[in-house]
C-alpha cells in the first residue's frame, strides 16, 4: 500500500484545513474534489474551498468513479489529497437509490464497496501519498429515516476499511488530531 493517511472528524472539526496543511509540505499536490453544487450554498462553500487552496495545486472535479477518472489525468504529483469520502459515498449512494422510502441497501452497499475497492487497489499500486478526508457521522443521533440510516452504516464500514488499509489514521476534533492505533497495539 501507498503512503496513506486518514482523517476522520465531525463536521468543522479541522479535517480539511489540517490536510491542506499536510499537503502543503509537497510541491505537486493533485487535489481531488468530490463535491457537487446542487444549490447556491454549496456553490459558495466549493467557490471558498478553491480560493483557500494555492493555485499551482492541480484540481480533479471527480463525484463518481474516483480510480478510473484518476487513472485518465495526467499528473506530476507527490502527493494526493482526497476531500472527501463523505460526499463520495453519498454521490455514490445517491446514484443508485430510486425509491427514498424503501431504499435497496444490498444495491447502495455493493455500489460503494465497488467505489472504495477501485480506489484501494488504485492507492495500493501509486506512486503518491495520499491524504484521506472523512467524516466520522456515526456520534450523533439515530437519523430519523432510512436512506439517512443507510448511509450512516455504510460510511461507518467505509471508515473502518479505510482505517485498516491507512499507514496512519487520525480523528479530528476542535482542530486537534488524535491519532486512532490498531486493537493489536492495544494487547
Amino acid at each position: 500500500m501507498s503512503d496513506l493517511t486518514l482523517l476522520l472528524g465531525g463536521a468543522r472539526s479541522g479535517k480539511s484545513r489540517i490536510a491542506e496543511a499536510i499537503a502543503q509540505q509537497h510541491q505537486h499536490v493533485l487535489y481531488i474534489a468530490t463535491a457537487q453544487a446542487f444549490d447556491s450554498e454549496m456553490q459558495a462553500r466549493i467557490t471558498r474551498h478553491i480560493s483557500d487552496r494555492p493555485t499551482h495545486w492541480q484540481t480533479l472535479e471527480a463525484n463518481l468513479n474516483v480510480a478510473a477518472t484518476l487513472t485518465a489525468v495526467e499528473t506530476n504529483a507527490t502527493l494526493v489529497l482526497l476531500d472527501c469520502i463523505t460526499m463520495l459515498v453519498s454521490n455514490v449512494m445517491l446514484a443508485t437509490i430510486d425509491n427514498f422510502d424503501t431504499p435497496n441497501a444490498t444495491k447502495a452497499e455493493a455500489a460503494v464497496q465497488t467505489e472504495l475497492e477501485a480506489l484501494l487497489a488504485t492507492i495500493k499500486v501509486s506512486k503518491f501519498k495520499w491524504i484521506l478526508v472523512s467524516n466520522e457521522v456515526g456520534l450523533g443521533l439515530v437519523p430519523e429515516n432510512a436512506v439517512g440510516r443507510l448511509y450512516r452504516d455504510i460510511l461507518g464500514r467505509v471508515n473502518q476499511r479505510l482505517a485498516e488499509a491507512a499507514n496512519q489514521s487520525y480523528f479530528l476534533i476542535a482542530g486537534k488530531a488524535l491519532p486512532l492505533h490498531s486493537l493489536d497495539t492495544l494487547f
